[in-house]
């Protein structure tokens, strides 16, 4: 029987900030560096190694892994990154204060947006450059066929569910 094993990207940039990050693509703290490798140190102290590792498109998770792997010498191991992983898209939240959508929307509405399951934040237009359909990554996958009206411009739990749940039943469970 296979062990799966979950680990959250260490801190990241704006996490330190308490901005809404989403589909930003923004790099660890140091504070977050340490945490992958301490991540991979319990690993490695529990006996619990990874075979293959799964990871979003986003540096912060990137990172992560590749420091937890090295802590726990797996670096070896392959490592698949797909888009389905990344966090969830905040739409036009991305890159507020998150205490600054508090006092202007109220703490219900922002409430409703952060942990409702079919309300999703207002969307980003897509001329806005944090828009996927404007970062570099993604203008690249859709030069390769990907096609554009996957990328969200907002998203509410059960849209990264309907994302994630066929990613993990189509690839990770058969692993």
């Amino acid at each position: 029987m296979s062990t799966l094993i979950l680990l959250r990207h260490g801190q990241s940039v704006w996490n330190l900030e308490n901005l809404f990050t989403g589909w930003v693509d923004v790099d660890l703290t140091e504070k977050g560096e340490r945490e992958a490798v301490r991540g991979g140190h319990m690993l490695l102290e529990a006996g619990v190694l990874p075979a293959v590792v799964h990871t979003s498109l986003q540096q912060r998770a990137i990172r992560t892994a590749e420091l937890s792997l090295r802590a726990c010498d797996r670096q070896w191991i392959p490592v698949r990154r797909s888009w389905r992983l990344n966090e969830r898209h905040y739409g036009s939240l991305q890159g507020l204060d998150k205490k600054r959508v508090t006092a202007r929307y109220g703490a219900e509405q922002t409430e409703i947006w952060r942990r409702s399951f079919d309300v999703a934040p207002p969307p980003i237009e897509k001329s806005d450059p944090e828009h996927p359909l404007n970062d570099p990554l993604y203008i690249e996958l859709i030069a390769e066929g990907f096609d554009p009206a996957l990328l969200p411009a907002t998203e509410c739990l059960k849209d990264v569910l309907a994302r994630v749940v066929p990613f993990f039943e189509e690839i990770v469970a058969p692993q």
